[in-house]
């Protein structure tokens, strides 16, 4: 006997789920809906099948095949338009005409046992014989009246409650015969309960109900759709689940990943190659599909979430399916009932309220609050660029695929024939991606210049030696699984504003240039990069009576790429150097606040015990440092930032120094009691670069790490700054402590506040307002300053929704009073 699987319905009520994708591939335990019941066939013997398509039709085909996978010979009847439940059946006849045949629904999960429904068909002898089931609410389905024998009475369509006569329903499993084809209008639209079922009751046919025992369940909404997973975790339904039991109702797939500290509550499933980390939480009916990771901290409670799905830290899902390819992020709130489509982003912070419905391919903002459903409106990423570059997820937000149209992009809006410089640390996902891009840029008839691993000043320093720009991948500070990919301009310095919205509208509009064969662009690796680097910096930037001081350093590079530059430097400084952590680390490509402040105290045990002058800690790509003095103390970023100032200002006694509005106004009493002044820029890399590049300029910094050598160059460089300080302090014959404790002390805070996008504008007019006629400025967001100095900055983020503030006052009581005041504005603004 053959069999028939009805494939070709829509599935609207479970939109956004079947926007993409068919309803028999819905995924229940990790396995379509309709592979269950194709399983269920072949238990049964019912090996031969013919699969009639409709809706998405080809994704049918193409996941199932010819049914080889699973022991089986399909065969497929695809109709161009709807054609009912009979006409679908009708439109298979040909394979279907020469005994009887089965007819069974690809949408309904079951574990009726079809052989004693076969064995009833041929007992009674029927032309048609109907299974039925008994179910507590028949409102949606075909309610059937049977006699003693089986033998159908009547049957209604969709009753309402006041025609309910029974709970005995139509469940659409069918035994037939070729003869009820005779019944059937071909290439109509027609049904077997509405139109063939009455007609044969009329004339008297052998037309029986068969009333199985075991489950069915209808698939055909979301809490259907919800309350089958939990079924089959439960073990109501006889399905075959894939991987291990590992301990009571807990299901593991094959290759998941589950940390020993996670916390799994079942009945439970994770799908094969998941990734599970410590702190999640897990509670029962949760359901992860193939390849999802679950971060740390993470909750979910009766979710579904389908294959390649990425769930961030911190987030909070309920109750809730979440279609696949789609990335929630860090924080994200999902609540009961809400149904995201495929490949969506979830924001940060954003809020999915119950039971709203997010369609395919959707972006929800960072700290968004979504109370209705989001059908038709589709918003991109609004900027590509964050505060560094292009930042994102390995994998998940920064991908292959986005790496090469990114690479084209930028190539793009550079001309025919340009060289580019391309570097990256020592990590692999970002000597991956580089590979990527090296692609994109050739096949965009752009040269490039591989410089391979390196520190990031040396590649800015490469890349203004007669590039047209350059591009650096590195590990996210501080988060290992993120990428940050970096643009530099012709000059080594930070992609400006201005370049950056030009990439981004080229991006956006994906307007890819296109080599011809004969144009694409030469690879090259140049030689000798670290001894030219070495070289120009010790002729730049000032060593004289280094030798003659005798200084001993520690340098820590943190196993960063610092370290390869640095032995070139070391040597011919004239210091004498104890290095430590030198080894590359692919395993550790970036260091938490807490290893670094580990690695800080090491450092300052070594310089205490070896009596050296100071201790210098790379960042793994040595862009920042951070110093220790000769008592061992770790100097903070702000405070080294007033410590080099004094050591230049002191020397040069002229000039101007550029600083990020930011940082303290204690800078400007240190530079004007010797004679400098400061410039003040906004928080932006190339800003600060523009202004440390600027005639007259001796010094730059960020207050977080970041030096600026004008002399040597417009860009961050730790090594420039390491050297720089080694000279002044062999100079001036001052240790650092003693160049600190001369320095008055700061009191300035910061804090960050959640605002949503749609509230910023209002936020930063509320500011404006609040002030009234205290003095504002506007370098970079609105810095509000008092009569008596006093100030507070309110700067929004570019990136995240969030507002950050900056606070200063005469002591830490007073500063905290301000940002107190101030962060009441912005809250209630945002609200």
């Amino acid at each position: 006997m053959k069999a028939v699987v009805m494939a070709g319905g829509e599935g609207t009520r479970l939109r956004p789920m079947t926007s993409s994708m068919p309803k028999p591939l819905l995924p229940v335990a990790n396995r379509p809906i309709m592979e269950h019941v194709l399983r269920l066939l072949k238990r049964h013997g019912l090996s031969d099948t013919v699969v009639t398509v409709q809706f998405l039709a080809s994704l049918v085909k193409n996941y199932f095949g010819d049914g080889e996978d699973l022991g089986m010979h399909l065969t497929y009847a695809h109709e161009e338009t709807p054609l009912g439940t009979a006409g679908s059946v009708k439109n298979a006849e040909d394979a279907l005409k020469d005994d009887s045949f089965l007819v069974i629904s690809g949408d309904a999960l079951t574990d009726f046992d079809l052989t004693e429904l076969i064995e009833f068909h041929r007992r009674k002898n029927a032309l048609v014989t109907v299974c039925l089931t008994r179910v507590p609410n028949p409102l949606e389905f075909g309610i059937t009246i049977t006699d003693e024998d089986g033998k159908v009475e009547r049957f209604l369509e969709k009753p309402t409650w006041g025609q309910v006569f029974s709970d005995t329903v139509n469940t659409g499993i069918y035994v037939m015969e070729p003869e009820v084809f005779d019944y059937v209008a071909a290439g109509e639209s027609v049904d077997w309960s509405s139109d063939v079922f009455p007609q044969l009751m009329k004339e008297g046919k052998r037309v029986y109900g068969y009333v199985a025992e075991g489950y069915w369940e209808d698939v055909g909404t979301h809490e259907s759709y919800g309350k089958a997973q939990a079924d089959v975790l439960e073990g109501k339904v006889d399905v075959e689940l894939d991987g291990f039991e590992i301990s009571p109702g807990v299901w593991v797939a094959e290759g998941a990943e589950v940390d020993p500290e996670a916390v799994l509550r079942g009945p439970l499933y994770i799908g094969d190659y998941a990734k599970v980390e410590a702190g999640v939480e897990i509670r029962e009916h949760t359901v992860l599909g193939s390849n999802v990771v679950v971060k740390r901290g993470a909750f979910l409670h009766k979710a579904v979430v389908h294959d390649n799905v990425y769930v961030g830290p911190q987030s909070n899902l309920r109750g809730c399916v979440v279609g696949k390819n789609t990335d929630v992020m860090r924080a994200a709130r999902i609540e009961d009932g809400a149904v995201i489509g495929d490949e969506c982003l979830v924001g940060e912070e954003s809020i999915i309220a119950a039971n709203v419905r997010v369609y395919p391919f959707k972006t929800i903002e960072a700290g968004a609050v979504v109370n209705t459903s989001v059908i038709w409106e589709s918003r991109g990423q609004e900027h590509l660029f964050g505060v560094r570059g292009v930042s994102g997820i390995l994998n998940v937000e920064i991908t292959p695929e986005l790496a090469v149209r990114l690479a084209g992009a930028y190539a793009t809006t550079l001309k025919k024939g340009a060289t580019v410089t391309i570097a990256r640390d020592h990590s692999r996902g970002a000597r991956a991606l580089k590979r990527a891009m090296i692609s994109g840029l050739q096949t965009s008839a752009i040269d490039v210049r591989d410089l391979e691993n390196v520190p990031m000043p040396v590649a800015r320093q490469h890349t203004a030696r007669g590039s047209a720009g350059g591009i650096f991948l590195r590990t996210t500070p501080g988060v290992p699984d993120s990428l940050d990919i970096l643009f530099f301009d012709e000059r080594g310095a930070d992609l400006s504003q201005a370049g950056q919205r030009k990439l981004d509208r080229v991006y956006a509009r994906q307007e890819f240039r296109r080599a011809f064969p004969g144009e694409i662009g030469d690879l090259t690796f140049p030689s000798s990069v670290f001894d030219s680097y070495a070289g120009n910096l010790l002729r730049t930037v000032d060593t004289s009576g280094v030798r003659e001081a005798g200084l001993k350093v520690v340098v820590d590079t943190a196993h960063g790429s610092a370290g390869l530059v640095l032995p070139s430097i070391l040597g011919r400084l004239g210091v004498e150097a104890l290095t430590v952590s030198s080894g590359l680390d692919e395993a550790r490509p970036t260091e938490d606040a807490e290893t670094r402040r580990a690695g800080l105290a090491r450092l300052g045990e070594l310089v205490a015990s070896s009596r050296a002058a100071f201790g210098v800690r790379f960042d793994p790509v040595g862009e920042r440092v951070a110093f220790v003095d000769e008592l061992g103390r770790v100097i903070d970023d702000d405070r080294a930032l007033l410590v080099l100032l004094d050591l230049v200002a002191a020397e040069r006694r002229s000039g101007q120094v550029a600083l990020p509005v930011t940082t303290t106004r204690i800078a400007e009493q240190v530079a004007a009691y010797h004679g400098t002044q400061v410039i003040w820029t906004t928080t932006t890399p190339d800003d600060l670069a523009k202004a440390a590049s600027a005639e007259g300029t001796v010094f730059g910094g960020d207050g977080r790490g970041g030096f600026v050598v004008p002399e040597f160059s417009g860009v961050l460089d730790g090594a420039a700054a390491f050297v720089r300080l080694v000279g002044l302090v062999a100079r001036t014959q001052l240790t650092l402590s003693q160049i600190d404790a001369r320095i008055p002390q700061a009191h300035i805070r910061r804090r960050d506040i959640a605002t949503p996008w749609a509230a910023k504008g209002m936020v930063m007019r509320s500011v404006v307002e609040a002030a009234g006629s205290r003095q504002l400025d506007t370098t970079d967001g609105v810095r509000v300053v008092e009569a008596d100095g006093r100030w507070t900055l309110v700067l929004p983020d570019p990136a995240e929704a969030v507002t950050h503030l900056w606070a200063e006052g005469p002591d830490d009581e007073a500063t905290e009073a301000l940002l107190d005041e101030w962060a009441a504005v912005v809250d209630g603004a945002g609200r």
